[in-house]
Order: structure tokens, then sequence, then C-alpha cells
């Protein structure tokens, strides 16, 4: 599911660009700019960072200090990876999700749009994407957990690490 909505918001990018290419386009050639474009591509570019964060924990192409893991031994990766989901990531994570819901449920109560005269009218929808977009990090996030902690115990079943060589001919991630 994290993957399949993260391919799908992907495409969220492209949006981005072009309501960003339109905007830079309308103000600095036609003299003409627009807020809704504007907080458009705020909205746009927040909603796609939001719902491919998950993805991108998936697929273990997130930020990290490379320099020091790649020191260690992939059982020692696997520690440090578990302790810090448990012990770092999803408690913020939670926490996050906590006070973001009744902000958004607050902006569902009151149809939330823009201060802005000419601005968005459904705010309340992009304010919606917060916790949504952080419960696909967590669900994420477990499931990394859970990877390490099958590697780490053999439990159901044991594992061999993947061979990670980025540099190689092939790699999906180069």
């Amino acid at each position: 599911m994290v993957v399949a909505v993260g391919r799908l918001a992907s495409w969220l990018w492209i949006g981005v660009l072009v309501v960003i290419l339109i905007n830079v386009f309308s103000r600095y050639v036609m003299s003409q700019g627009s807020i809704a474009l504007e907080e458009l591509s705020w909205h746009l570019f927040g909603t796609a960072t939001l719902l491919t964060l998950g993805y991108a924990v998936v697929r273990d192409d997130h930020v990290r200090v490379d320099v020091l893991r790649e020191k260690f031994s992939p059982k020692t990766q696997a520690i440090i990876e578990l302790l810090g989901i448990l012990l770092l990531a999803l408690p913020i994570i939670a926490l996050m999700i906590n006070s973001m819901v009744p902000y958004a449920w607050t902006a569902w109560t009151y149809m939330e749009h823009s201060q802005a005269p000419s601005g968005l009218p459904y705010r309340f929808i992009f304010k919606s994407m917060l916790p949504l977009g952080l419960a696909f990090v967590m669900i994420a996030l477990v499931s990394r957990a859970s990877r390490c902690t099958t590697f780490l115990f053999r439990f159901p079943r044991a594992v061999v690490p993947p061979y990670d060589d980025r540099r190689s001919v092939g790699h999906p991630n180069p």
C-alpha cells in the first residue's frame, strides 16, 4: 500500500513543476502574479513530499550517514537501524500524528480556506495530508523494523542481507 501510494504520489511532482512554471511565467513574463498558484505550489509540494516519504523508507532510499554505516557489519547495521526506529523515529512520528489529527480535524470542521481573498478555497484537504503522510511513514518504519528483527532473530525464518553495491552495473538504485 505504501509503495502504491508513493508511486502514485510521485506523479504530483510533475504537477508541482507545471504549477511553478506557470506561476513564474505569469509573474515575470505577463507581470500578473497569482496567490492561488503560489499556494497551490506550496500545497502540492508538501503533499508530494509527505506521501512519498513512506515510499523512500520502504525502498531504503532515505537519507542516512552512509559513511559510517558502510563500515559496520550487516548485523550491527540492523541493530542500529532497529534501535533508531524503535527509540527515535516511531515515537516522534506517533507524537506528530497525535498533534496533526486534531489540526486537520479543526480545518475540516471549519472548512478552512486561504486567508487571502484570491487564495485556495479547500485548504482543509491539504492539511489532512499531514497525518496521512506521517501514517504511511509509520507503516513503512514498522515494516523496516520487522525486516531488521527477522534478520537479527531469524524468526520466522533466516534471511540473508541483500548485496547492496550501488556502484555495480544493473543495480536498481545507482
